[in-house]
């Protein structure tokens, strides 16, 4: 059943751009306690735009009109201090980040001949990327990276019309305030020098990335289902902050931590703010496999989204490893599912799928002990009041083909309702039978089994159908095991309730009917069955329908009784 359950639900999560690698990984989606994830790509569409440039003193300027020497030194750190390359015979950039792909792109046309002497690509660790180049007779250095890193190399600036100035950095950290939302990748430079001393700020280019139209729809939908989400960017705390507040991820008393900061506490210390917190800002790849063991500490389910060389070992600790589509080879080989369109929302259906799943085999599991313990009930009693074989070995085989394969085939196409995703995951230890199943287990297949004690023994009975009561009686417990079946599929009072969206369980139930007619007219001895006159079917069937009422006011009392409905 469960590899069914898993391997049908499988096909249709490709459907929703969502590839799972490990069947397991379904279930336990559905059951992450607390998720990390990348912003780039993630929240967020991954394609990155240079909407702006600033000048060393954080002055908004134009590209157009901007001093020739002071454009040179822009398309310079924009062009050549650059990990992609314009391909201009095919009219394409080639390779690179994303955020190379960006800057490249806005100086796509700027051509100059140079000669790169030695080459510092970005790293987490630096957070600049450098470059020396050889060009018109000068020694050129050229540095891109996080401002506050970069701004610390320098003491002078250049203004609108290429002069250096000396650099106020109280003043140059205000003008910088209210760029805090958007990316900003600090830009400097020095000509005739060997090494990166004396530095001066060129200026800044502001990029955004704008976040996915259905972001903020499943930020809402994954903390309404219980799931602690928290970011982690290598942007700065502003840029992160700003972000994280418009998807709606941070809210009052919730808590944005930096690397440093996060470096600097001990497990303990983490462990006691870690509910509160909600986004890692200047990120490093070790910070998230620090969080995931510290997690998987505290008795969590935890689920990390990467797609990175550096995120496969935290993708592999994870419970459930999320790899983005467009990923490296070595991360969606660590995880167990990847993420096709690379879209948060997505990674919510993964969720909801797993909850369903895991809800799905509930039902199974209730619809198969449900008519076990009434056939156990009656092949037990029946020789005490005269009926030695009540259920027949082939009868049985035929009761258990459609217990075990046709409804396990039936309940694996359970549809995935959003209503599961307000409910709270399941804990780690939590029994695979609660008490809900056991009161319907226990409630439905003891009043089956005193129903078809009576149908066998009652003088009412055996005067109706007279030679044919077994034939009968085999009719009565498949149609209780079917109208069961509507009952074990959903907690709501209206057994019909969602029905029409799992075609499959439909066409189960026509087909079963059908082969239990036909059994009940043409098994013959094999299946000790001799046919029924149409009043005699209606009777029996009617008999079997007694089964709905009951589970009808079962489920009336536990709602009155503010019980916990469902699986």
């Amino acid at each position: 059943m469960i590899t069914l359950v898993l391997s049908s639900n499988m096909k249709r999560m490709l459907k929703d751009n969502v590839l799972v690698r490990k069947l397991v990984g379904i279930e336990t989606a559905g059951n992450i306690n607390i998720l990390f994830t990348d912003k780039t790509g993630t929240l967020t569409k991954g394609k990155l735009e240079v909407i702006g440039l600033l000048d060393g003193n954080g002055n908004e300027i134009s590209y157009t009109m901007m001093n020739s020497k002071i454009k040179d030194y822009y398309n310079m750190s924009l062009a050549i201090n650059n990990e992609s390359v314009y391909d201009f015979d095919n009219n394409k950039i080639i390779g690179g980040n994303i955020t190379d792909r960006a800057l490249l792109n806005y100086v796509k046309d700027y051509k100059k001949d140079y000669t790169l002497i030695k080459r510092e690509s970005f790293n987490s660790k630096n957070k600049y990327m450098y470059s020396k180049i050889k060009c018109d007779g000068h020694t050129i250095n050229l540095v891109k990276g996080a401002y506050e890193v970069v701004h610390k190399m320098c003491h002078t600036y250049y203004d609108a019309n290429g002069n250096k100035m000396v650099l106020n950095y109280q003043e140059l950290n205000e003008k910088m305030g209210k760029f805090s939302h958007n990316r900003i990748l600090a830009l400097a430079i020095n000509t005739d020098r060997e090494t990166l001393s004396s530095m001066s700020l060129l200026g800044f280019v502001v990029l955004k990335d704008e976040v996915r139209e259905n972001v903020i729809k499943g930020i809402d939908l994954v903390r309404q289902a219980g799931i602690q989400t928290i970011m982690i960017t290598g942007d700065n705390k502003e840029t992160a902050m700003s972000i994280a507040k418009e998807i709606g991820l941070v809210h009052e008393d919730d808590l944005i931590i930096t690397h440093d900061k996060l470096a600097s506490m001990s497990d303990e210390d983490i462990i006691k703010i870690l509910p509160k917190i909600r986004v890692i800002a200047r990120a490093m790849p070790q910070d998230k496999s620090r969080l995931v063991e510290i997690a998987k500490g505290m008795n969590l389910v935890v689920g990390m989204t990467g797609d990175g060389v550096n995120d496969a070992p935290a993708l592999k600790k994870a419970d459930v490893g999320f790899a983005m589509g467009s990923g490296s080879e070595v991360a969606k080989e660590a995880a167990d599912i990847v993420i096709l369109d690379n879209n948060f929302y997505s990674i919510t259906n993964a969720i909801l799928y797993g909850r369903t799943i895991f809800k799905s085999i509930r039902k199974f599991i209730i619809c198969q002990l449900t008519i076990n313990f009434c056939s156990l009930c009656v092949s037990i009693i029946g020789p005490f009041i005269g009926v030695p074989v009540p259920i027949t070995v082939i009868q049985m085989l035929w009761i258990n083909m459609i217990m075990d394969t046709l409804s396990g085939f039936a309940f694996s196409y359970e549809p995935a309702l959003t209503e599961y995703m307000y409910e709270s995951p399941k804990k780690k230890d939590e029994s695979i039978i609660n008490k809900y199943m056991l009161n319907q287990i226990i409630t439905t297949g003891l009043v089956s089994a005193l129903l078809c004690v009576f149908f066998l023994r009652s003088s009412f009975t055996n005067r109706i159908f007279k030679g044919d009561i077994l034939t009968a009686f085999f009719g009565l417990i498949i149609f209780i095991s079917i109208l069961n079946s509507f009952a074990a599929r959903t907690h709501r009072l209206n057994i019909l309730a969602n029905i029409t969206k799992n075609k499959v369980f439909i066409g189960v139930i026509i087909f079963v009917i059908l082969m239990q007619i036909y059994l009940i007219y043409h098994g013959g001895e094999m299946f000790r069955t001799n046919g029924l006159s149409i009043n005699e079917f209606l009777i029996m069937f009617m008999f079997s329908l007694i089964v709905i009422p009951i589970d009808f006011i079962r489920k009336l009392i536990l709602k009155y009784q503010h019980e916990h409905l469902g699986v």
